[in-house]
């Protein structure tokens, strides 16, 4: 299997992301290995975000655009309902891999070829992805796992994504993660390689005013994605040295422990809470066996 046979196609949901949008469009269109088909679904914008992408479909015929009606559903599993419209429009073509593409990214022009080049290599590889910078901010690879692919760009093996029977729409949101802690479950390899990143145009990060209710909801998200107790102490441990000094981390456990008190319920199959629970203890012991060597 060589870079040459490896084709993909790419879906991305839009909403009200006119600002955005046209920076990842241009991103894929330059690309060095472009898509056999890119679904980009225009989940009932009320901005311009409909015609930049009609703009762009008129002068490349590989881009389909898909209009959804404007959705009274207000929920985190929203993004998935429309993946899987755009999913249908693809899955009788012939090809190898399937990107999860956001709106609001964007990439250098090797970006899919260097992600392909992963897939060639290792037939187990199931999912790929890159770290995504905002502003001149990434995330410390050297303290994090590199199993974990953002949901910002995520390259699935088609084998792979059919196993897990694709994305599952979930209110409570996390359908992304889900995905690869289910792909990994299924014994398929992930990771994000930190060769190369992708640009958040759309920072989400602790300047954002919601930053407070963000960060208690991220640790209460943790708990129901079956995070371990322990995983979690040391990783809001590890927060609470950023800025603002404490209180990222302080945020992430309070959720997390509100969580726990309150018995949110899981977001995931039991199978997968203990698996994820599992693998973790699992990393922390390696992370204690390099501490002491």
């Amino acid at each position: 299997m060589t870079e040459k046979t490896l084709s993909y196609v790419l879906i991305t949901a839009a909403k009200n992301e006119a600002k955005f949008i046209e920076k990842t469009i241009d991103s894929v269109v330059n690309q060095t290995v472009l898509p056999l088909r890119w679904v980009i679904i225009n989940d009932g914008s009320t901005d311009n975000t409909g015609e930049i992408i009609e703009q762009y479909a008129r002068k490349y015929e590989w881009i389909e655009p898909i209009v959804l009606p404007e959705s009274r559903e207000r929920h985190f599993g929203r993004k998935a309902v429309a993946f899987n419209k755009g999913y249908e429009r693809i899955k009788n073509l012939d090809f190898d891999l399937i990107g999860n593409l956001d709106a609001d990214i964007s990439f250098d022009k090797d970006y899919f070829a260097f992600l392909i080049s992963k897939f060639a290599a290792n037939p187990k590889l199931g999912v790929a992805g890159t770290p995504f910078r905002e502003d001149s901010r990434q995330y410390d690879y050297r303290f994090s796992r590199k199993e974990h692919v953002s949901g910002a760009c995520q390259l699935f093996r088609r084998e792979c994504f059919e196993e897990i029977g694709g994305y599952i729409p979930r209110k409570e949101g996390g359908v992304d993660l889900a995905a690869v802690l289910t792909v990994r479950m299924r014994g398929w390899i992930t990771e994000t390689f930190t060769e190369k990143y992708c640009i958040h145009n759309r920072p989400m990060g602790k300047a954002d005013p919601n930053f407070v209710k963000y960060t208690f909801r991220s640790g209460y998200g943790d708990y129901q994605f079956g995070v371990h107790p322990l995983w979690q102490f040391m990783r809001s441990i590890y927060q609470m040295t950023g800025r603002p000094v404490f209180i990222s981390g302080a945020l992430l456990l309070s959720g997390y422990v509100w969580a726990m008190l309150t018995r949110a319920q899981w977001a995931v199959p039991e199978e997968v809470v203990e698996f994820r629970r599992k693998e973790q203890i699992t990393w922390l012991k390696e992370y204690i066996r390099k501490l002491l060597s």
